[in-house]
């Protein structure tokens, strides 16, 4: 069985009791699996993903391996070649040690498209970039995950989560999204609580979002700023613009060049913006864009649900400098 992993170094995992029932197959012990444990798995997930490969048969002997061994705190993530039927705890053990596979690495920074992971894969793997898109469609892994179920377009974008991923052998495009998705899940929805950001943002800001929406003003931010707190100050811009606060009053339009970057895939001119009719082009076309314009880090949706309090409505910003303004008239001083 080949399944990914993001790669890292350590990561605490706690173990709660439930119990996950068996296929009632007849199962030959002592045959070789590659199992993986994703970065901050919970103890459920991770018993659930041996059982689900047989590597142990009862999830109650795992958990009273990990309770004997008092190994809740140092179960490490990372990718394992275990056998079906294994003693659990020996299991737990090699869990402790850490990962004992090696597989070739995939990179995909942050803020990529899923053209540009497409690229990537094919660089690394070999497998067709065009393949790759071609799988890369929400309604081949809804059923599986369901945060899929808003996913504009049968579009992944946004949902490829930014990251390091190990793979022994030549994985197929299916088994790189999966891994992504699954990481997105980890490292995205367990991890920031959307329910309590987004309350805030309409309590504060006068904007209902759903979190599709927030992951596609994610994107945006992730492309717009350098680094947390810059981002979290480009979010209450984009937010207080979504508001029609200031010069946005009853026009509500982003005006950001990132999202017309997604059309034309490099600088945007004064022309573009006056001739470029697509829907993610946010100086034309009100709102947001239809899906969001790439993958942005965890950081990058952290920010955009703890936005910074700011009546700014524009921001100009260098490697070097940062500029954020209530007023055309202070925002034109800027490049000045």
């Amino acid at each position: 069985m080949l399944i990914a992993i993001a790669v890292v170094t350590v990561a605490a995992v706690f173990v709660f009791p439930r119990v996950f029932g068996g296929s009632g197959e007849a199962i030959e012990a002592g045959q070789p699996v590659n199992v993986v444990i994703p970065e901050g798995a919970t103890g459920d997930v991770i018993a659930q993903t041996l059982a689900e490969n047989h590597v142990v048969e009862d999830a109650g002997e795992y958990y009273a391996a990990v309770k004997k061994l008092g190994a809740e705190m140092q179960l490490k993530p990372g990718e394992y070649r275990f056998e079906t039927l294994q003693d659990p705890i020996s299991v737990v053990k090699q869990l402790v040690a850490g990962p004992n596979v090696e597989g070739v690495k995939l990179t995909v920074p942050e803020g990529k498209t899923v053209a540009q992971t497409a690229r990537i894969v094919e660089e690394v793997y070999g497998i067709p970039a065009d393949d790759f898109t071609a799988q890369a469609k929400a309604s081949n892994y809804v059923a599986d995950f369901a945060f899929l179920s808003e996913a504009a377009d049968d579009s992944l974008e946004g949902f490829l989560f930014p990251k390091t991923y190990t793979f022994q052998g030549t994985p197929t495009a299916e088994q790189i999204i999966r891994a992504m998705l699954g990481q997105f899940q980890v490292d995205v929805l367990d991890a920031l609580d959307f329910n309590a950001g987004l309350a805030s943002i309409k309590s504060r800001f006068g904007v209902e979002l759903t979190a599709y929406q927030l992951l596609d003003l994610a994107s945006i931010v992730e492309r717009e700023g350098l680094h947390a707190e810059q981002r979290s100050h480009v979010a209450s811009v984009f937010l207080n613009r979504l508001a029609g606060k200031g010069d946005f009053a009853g026009r509500p339009y982003l005006q950001s060049d990132a999202t017309l970057m997604y059309v034309t895939g490099g600088e945007v001119t004064a022309n573009d913006i006056q001739t470029i009719d697509s829907p993610y082009n946010s100086y034309k076309n009100a709102g947001l864009p239809p899906t969001p314009i790439c993958s942005p880090s965890a950081e990058a949706i952290s920010a955009t649900l703890n936005p910074t309090d700011s009546n700014d409505l524009y921001f100009f910003i260098t490697q070097d400098e940062e500029f954020f303004s209530e007023t055309y008239d202070d925002h034109q001083k800027s490049w000045e």
